[in-house]
């Protein structure tokens, strides 16, 4: 299948012959590309990494739906390809367990079989008795329960390799040279230029780096920090087992007929190979390794030390495991990201793409969207969890990318709430204000590398007023929450409050080719009258929402772009791979240069008032306008617009004046009695009011029309990037809307991802939910089939494993007439 002989040109090379550069280049042919060129320093297809030593075992459900169908969609390939070696098919149909060793992990798998619903994973609970049936050689009585996924499967991922690689090379145009090694990029004029190899130097047009544990290395020759690193976990296979003796007669039968099986509170899995039993651990502390000494394979030395817990569990739970010794014994390495999810996309180095941070689960579905992405602009799923542009600058520094990459691996089988925060590191980033903040005693969380507090302690004497309209909590949803919340979100809307939203970023966009730029890549009209502020989304080709963003004229060249500070590099990236390159446009981050606060409530005009000489009526600064206005003695840009649906404003001073500008403002709101309020009030007031959150409620699987902000699109215009498909999904009809539903009882809860029902049918999933504290009724968002969302509609929300009655309700729930904002 593989060559040695070096070539000079390509227009595209992979580097790394491993399941992801496999599967890309098999999807890239289908695709009709062309003279693409795989090169892997090692052997193929059983080449140097995680590819060839990895157990194989494939579970389906992930939390993130984008993860979920990267495992289904790579199950549905793997399936379909022939075999590599006659007689030993790659893929095996086995199903998976995952098993509960406490109560608590009981109760979790209860929310993972949720999740599997939502995503459409067929998943069962099960008894210890009836996990037992399936895997005969387990003790019952040392579980609580398990959760059962029929799908899940076991791969020999090397063959999958090998069969992808030949029916690229079938379907023609792919080559693939082994025993080649990288050792330089060369690029010109900002674009990928040529591969350097020991084995000579390649030309091309673009490049695609799949080399997994090795990507570091390869990515710091272009300047480009890959944030992951290799780290070991722990591989062993048994004897043979007497009571598994049927599979042992000259290794015949099935190698793999027992589902696959993990044991997560131990942080195990485990696997039959024929008549022994592979056993994986992870419950060991983090032996990550450096990018640099990571060895010509992705296998290490076995540390003994490390196995006592698991040996000592893993006898507990398959009891037949006790009378044998381990015959099989290594470290292997896997690659571990900052946040979990793979680096895809392209780097800044135009030509130059990534596919990294990839297990073998996941890895046929992110060939494939890769590939899409390649080749449309575009994959056919939502992938923004894996851009390579999600990343703040902080987040790609060494330290932060040795910090998270090995609590990954510490917490790869913990239960994770989805409110819990970090914990190391923090305090990366702070407001001028901060130290006021603390002041107020505020639980804080990271948010965009900012420390943003969820509630602060100082306003627990609210209670006294609101208790009685704040539902209590106990359990799961009562984690990292606190009644506070609803206290400061009643009290804004009756009074004003004063946010700590410095995660706000700031990008200006400006030259004579800004107008432009931005028509071209805005849903919304952007050419206004300076001080108009508009709200507008960025659309894919396809008409989905790659931005959420409001952009207001500050000049007559001259543009602000306000976005979400974790959404920045993607956003920046965005504008510039659209920006033409004659030096028209000029594209700035200006989000540290300014910390904005939010000033909302119905007294926010007589605070903001007393705080500046500038006329701050209706009449003289009107809902959606922005003004250079003076608080005490600094100059600041002023944004009337409200993401809690209050009168008020996003007041923006320069950083070093920002702590001034805070203490004048709380002087000022003094005589109000005004409270500092949280990113938890933030939420409660926002989903009341209907507005979106990017990445939940609208993204790039859905277009505006469909999330309900078709409100913001201007189709009576010339060209912008997704208009073409907006005019045809409009014409067509709507098959989805997202819809508002209110829970019709007062023990409804939901916290999102959570399925919807439509009698016995799950038919969509929450994307949002929270208290609605000023209407009294708990609230969920999700996007529904045309023919289940009309209003008045009764349906149900399973959480964990409880149905609650829901209705489709008319939004906002809360002054749908807009009159508090604009008055």
């Amino acid at each position: 299948m593989a060559q040695t002989r070096p070539l000079s040109h390509a227009h595209l090379v992979i580097i790394g012959g491993g399941i992801v550069g496999c599967s890309t280049a098999y999807h890239l042919a289908k695709l009709g590309w062309r003279d693409i060129v795989v090169i892997d320093k090692g052997k193929l297809p059983y080449n140097d990494g995680s590819t060839s030593h990895a157990p194989g075992s494939m579970y389906l459900t992930n939390f993130s739906r984008m993860m979920t169908r990267f495992a289904v969609q790579s199950r549905q390939l793997y399936q379909e390809l022939p075999e590599f070696e006659a007689g030993r098919p790659p893929f095996r149909p086995t199903g998976g367990l995952e098993v509960a060793y406490t109560d608590e992990r009981m109760q979790d798998l209860k929310r993972k079989h949720g999740v599997a619903t939502s995503y459409g994973v067929e998943s069962y609970l099960l008894t210890p008795g009836e996990t037992a049936h399936h895997i005969p050689i387990l003790d019952p009585a040392v579980i609580v329960g398990s959760f059962y996924v029929p799908g899940d499967a076991n791969i020999i991922a090397w063959h999958i390799a090998g069969s992808l690689a030949r029916e690229a090379g079938r379907i023609g145009g792919v080559r693939f040279i082994q025993d080649t090694r990288v050792t330089d990029l060369e690029v010109d004029r900002g674009r990928i230029g040529a591969i350097v190899t020991d084995q000579g130097t390649i030309r091309c047009e673009q490049a695609l780096l799949c080399a997994n544990i090795w990507a570091p290395v390869i990515g710091e020759k272009l300047g480009l920090r890959i944030p992951l690193l290799a780290a070991q976990h722990q591989y062993t296979i048994t004897e043979g087992l007497p009571e598994l003796s049927e599979y042992a007669q000259e290794r015949g039968g099935d190698e793999i007929v027992h589902p696959i099986l993990r044991h997560q509170d131990f942080s195990m899995y485990f696997r039959q190979h024929w008549d022994s039993y592979g056993i994986g651990n992870y419950r060991h502390v983090p032996l990550m390794v450096d990018p640099y000494r990571l060895g010509k394979t992705a296998i290490k030395p076995f540390t003994p030390k490390h196995f006592d817990t698991a040996w000592q569990a893993a006898r507990e739970l398959l009891p037949p495991v006790n009378n044998v010794d381990l015959i099989e014994k290594f470290n292997g390495m896997f690659a571990f990201t900052v946040d979990g999810f793979p680096v895809m996309g392209e780097s800044a180095v135009k030509g130059f793409w990534t596919a990294v941070g990839v297990w073998i689960t996941h890895a046929g579905g992110v060939g494939k969207a890769i590939a899409e992405l390649m080749t449309a602009g575009e994959a056919e799923i939502d992938i923004h969890e894996a851009d390579i542009n999600r990343l703040l600058p902080f987040q790609q520094t060494r330290r932060y990318v040795e910090l998270r990459s090995a609590q990954n691996y510490r917490e790869v089988y913990d239960i994770i709430h989805p409110a819990q925060p970090i914990d190391r590191p923090r305090n990366v980033r702070l407001s001028p204000y901060h130290a006021r903040l603390a002041d107020q005693n505020g639980h804080f969380i990271p948010s965009a590398g900012y420390e943003i507090a969820q509630w602060y302690e100082a306003n627990e004497r609210l209670l006294a007023s609101y208790a009685a309209q704040i539902p209590q909590r106990t359990g799961w949803e009562a984690q990292f929450w606190s009644p506070i919340q609803g206290a400061e979100h009643l009290e804004v809307r009756a009074n004003v409050g004063l946010f700590n939203v410095s995660t706000l970023a700031v990008i200006e966009v400006g030259g004579p080719g800004a107008t432009g730029l931005l028509e071209r890549v805005a849903a919304n009209r952007i050419e206004r009258p300076i001080g108009k502020i508009v709200y507008t989304s960025l659309l894919t080709p396809k008409g989905g929402i790659a931005g959420d963003l409001t952009i207001m004229r500050l000049d007559q060249d001259r543009y602000w772009v306000v976005t979400g500070g974790a959404l920045l590099t993607r956003d920046m990236a965005w504008l510039r791979r659209h920006a033409p390159d004659d030096g028209s446009v000029t594209i700035t981050d200006h989000s540290s240069r300014y910390m904005p606060i939010g000033l909302w409530g119905p007294n926010a005009r007589r605070v903001l008032q007393k705080a500046t000489g500038h006329d701050v009526s209706n009449e003289a600064f009107p809902y959606y306008t922005a003004r250079s206005i003076e608080i005490g003695c600094a100059p600041v840009v002023a944004l009337r617009i409200s993401y809690v649906g209050e009168l008020g404003w996003e007041l923006y001073p320069p950083a070093e004046y920002a702590l001034s500008v805070w203490d004048d403002l709380w002087a000022a709101g003094r005589e109000f009695g005004m409270i500092a309020a949280g990113a938890g009030a933030f939420d409660s007031l926002r989903l009341e009011k209907g507005y979106r959150l990017w990445g939940q409620d609208i993204h790039q699987d859905y277009n505006p029309f469909e999330a309900g902000t078709g409100w913001a699109v201007r189709l009576d215009r010339s060209e912008f990037v997704g208009r073409a498909a907006l005019l045809k999904a409009k014409a067509g009809g709507l098959a989805r809307l997202l819809r508002c539903l209110t829970f019709d009882t007062a023990t409804g809860m939901a916290l999102g991802k959570e399925p919807i029902f439509d009698g016995d049918h799950c038919i969509g999933y929450v994307t949002s939910a929270n208290m609605g504290y000023s209407v009294g009724k708990h609230i969920a968002y999700g996007y529904l089939p045309a023919e289940s969302s009309a209003l008045g509609r009764q349906l149900e929300i399973e959480y964990f494993g409880e149905r609650h009655p829901v209705t489709v309700g008319v939004e906002p729930l809360f002054d749908p007439t807009n009159k508090r904002l604009k008055g």
